[in-house]
């Protein structure tokens, strides 16, 4: 036996590698598969052209055995195997890849395949071991060697018997601590569903025996039962991942068994995206949108990404850089061989690539959601009630940097037929002359259908989109127009409807009643920025408009937001009276002969208002006097 010290700074590096490199402790057996999987690989790659090799392309495997007891954990191959040389030069010198250089001696040959690069997974095996041993025998030797290491301190290499070709890594795995919980890796189940984690898709079949328990069945009612160990051999990966096969190959339910098994959904997808792109970013992606949001989608938990693979080892379980925010509702996986990783294979290095699929993503997403759109509009309308909150957010946030990207694929109710149309569809079919996009908010389409404005502009023939979600108005402010054509609340006090001779009209009127109207702004007090005369209301004797950018709606809104209450927002309200009305008459009845009254009928107006417009009325105890007292005049 040799005792050797560990070359490169050993006890410096050892340590970084076993407590600073790997966040996640399970990642060790996915490295140590890894590490297998390269190994048949090369005996395969060798097999293809030399006939001595003798293993049949099934027979290649890689085993996993646990024994409780002794507390070991053990991953064993049939691959190539290593000589005493290579023991010594792979597992002495950190960060020496023997697979990295198998690489690259063949990079320009086909079926090399190789996961292992950076030459230190082997060594995350310690994060969970108090000593690792290592028994291989090189194909085409007849001497086997075994390395032995306890960590930083170096490792010996001596003679062993090893009759079979190949690899078996020793784990003595760590005693329990408080801290962690080092037990699990001793159970059979947990350790399945690592595997299943993490290397489902190694091209070789992983096996472990499974033992369970099964009742010995007796004569005897009385007696205790007895139950017998039952042993059997389960392969424990899928091997040939989904996205690799042909299309022509799979079936719906395939993809639909594959998404709500993997992705824990109870439905099946809305719409299955499987593409392989090949050219400055070459990958292979199967993406699903789902019928319905997950529980938490629109909360602070969530965490939106796809998995990602590189060679089919999963790397990350939430990519988030992969999706944008408003496509944050996609599951699926991206797996590609062409991605700079970090030393330890959890997360990404931010490279160019990293960004080419991300986009290329976005336009897939962006493109079946408009063949969705024209194709199956019933199926769209119902995704869009579930995500399409999402996507109006999309083109808000980020100062409308989106917006062009998404403005076709947004929804809204319209007052012909209470039916959602798209802003194409509203304008394709604007009305000869009309200059503006109607629109209107409020609670429920219901509430939309009182305001005084909306009978108005329905009456000029002109649709009105119904906004009853609080993005939908700070969405179309971010997108300003569509096709030309500037949207306009109808409730804003630019609205106008009048011919010209009718705005003339109405100017001289509001300038001959300005003292009228101050003296009622001055009793409403500074809830309102004016009173004025309008043609707009039909048979409504009042409203409330807005002046500026922050309607009324906006207003409730934001002020209904964490941490407002210090900073309110307050919309530049206008109180706009009916001039046809019978109580314009009253008004002015009122000016010339009881401006007490007028006063108390301006409160009284303004409370009306407020109702009408969904805002609260400032004092509502007076409000109700009011009425009660010219209730009884």
């Amino acid at each position: 036996m040799r005792t050797k010290q560990f070359k490169s700074e050993s006890k410096k590096l050892m340590d970084m590698m076993i407590n600073s490199i790997y966040t996640h402790k399970e990642i060790f057996l996915r490295e140590l598969i890894s590490n297998a999987s390269d190994a048949l690989d090369k005996l395969y790659f060798r097999s293809l052209t030399d006939n001595s090799v003798g293993i049949a392309p099934d027979d290649f495997e890689i085993r996993i055995e646990i024994d409780k007891d002794a507390r070991t954990l053990k991953v064993i191959d049939n691959g190539c195997g290593m000589t005493e040389e290579e023991l010594d030069k792979n597992l002495g010198t950190i960060a020496k890849s023997g697979s990295f250089d198998f690489k690259q001696e063949n990079e320009k040959k086909e079926n090399v395949d190789i996961i292992g690069q950076f030459g230190v997974g082997f060594y995350s095996a310690f994060m969970v071991s108090d000593k690792v041993t290592v028994e291989s025998k090189a194909f085409g030797s007849d001497e086997a060697f075994r390395w032995a290491s306890s960590g930083t301190e170096g490792y010996t290499i001596e003679p062993c018997d090893k009759e079979t070709v190949g690899t078996t890594v020793t784990l003595y795995i760590k005693e329990k601590t408080e801290d962690e919980n080092y037990d699990e890796y001793l159970d059979q189940y947990r350790i399945s569903a690592l595997v299943k984690k993490y290397s489902d898709y190694i091209r070789h079949p992983i096996r472990m025996e499974f033992t369970t328990k099964e009742p010995v069945e007796t004569d005897d009612k009385d007696k205790e039962p007895e139950y017998r160990d039952i042993t059997e051999l389960r392969t424990l990966n899928s091997m040939i991942p989904l996205w690799k096969k042909a299309k022509s190959e799979i079936k719906p339910e395939d993809y639909n068994n594959f998404y709500k098994d993997k992705f824990y959904d109870y439905e099946d997808p809305a719409r299955v995206i499987h593409s392989k792109t090949e050219g400055q970013a070459t990958y292979s992606a199967l993406l699903f949108i789902p019928k319905h949001p997950p529980f938490d989608y629109y909360t602070k938990e969530f965490e939106k990404g796809l998995q990602l693979y590189s060679k089919g080892v999963l790397i990350m379980d939430k990519c988030a850089d992969l999706l944008p925010d408003y496509f944050s509702f996609v599951k699926g996986l991206v797996d590609s061989e062409d991605l700079s990783l970090n030393i330890s294979r959890e997360t990404l290095q931010h490279d160019g690539q990293l960004k080419l699929i991300a986009k290329t993503i976005e336009k897939k997403i962006k493109s079946e959601l408009e063949k969705m759109l024209k194709d199956e509009r019933e199926a769209y309308e119902e995704f869009f009630k579930a995500f399409g909150i999402q996507l109006k957010f999309g083109v808000y946030n980020d100062y409308g940097m989106h917006k062009d990207t998404l403005k076709d694929l947004l929804l809204f109710r319209s007052s012909n037929e209470k039916k959602y149309v798209t802003l194409k569809e509203y304008a394709e079919r604007m009305k000869e002359g009309q200059d503006a996009i109607y629109y209107a908010c409020g609670e429920t389409d219901e509430k939309i259908e009182m305001l005084p404005q909306t009978d108005a502009v329905k009456d000029k023939g002109y649709e009105i989109l119904y906004l009853t979600e609080n993005v939908d108005e700070f969405a179309l402010k971010m997108l300003g127009e569509y096709d030309g054509k500037k949207f306009m609340n109808i409730c804003d006090d630019n609205l106008n409807l009048d011919s010209e001779d009718e705005k003339k009209a109405l100017e001289q009127e509001n300038t001959a009643a300005k003292d009228m109207f101050d003296l009622m702004k001055e009793s409403i007090g500074d809830s309102i920025n004016g009173v004025r005369f309008t043609n707009k209301l039909k048979n409504h004797p009042v409203c409330l408009t807005s002046e500026g950018g922050i309607s009324l709606e906006m207003e409730k809104v934001l002020n209904s937001m964490p941490g407002a209450a210090e900073n309110k927002v307050q919309a530049k309200l206008v109180l706009e009276i009916n001039a046809e009305h019978p109580i314009a008459e009253k008004l002015k009845t009122l000016y010339n002969e009881d401006k007490d009254s007028l006063g108390k009928y301006a409160k009284l107006l303004y409370g009306e208002a407020c109702l009408i417009g969904g805002k609260s009325v400032p004092d509502p105890a007076e409000h109700s006097a009011l009425v009660c007292e010219l209730m009884t005049k």
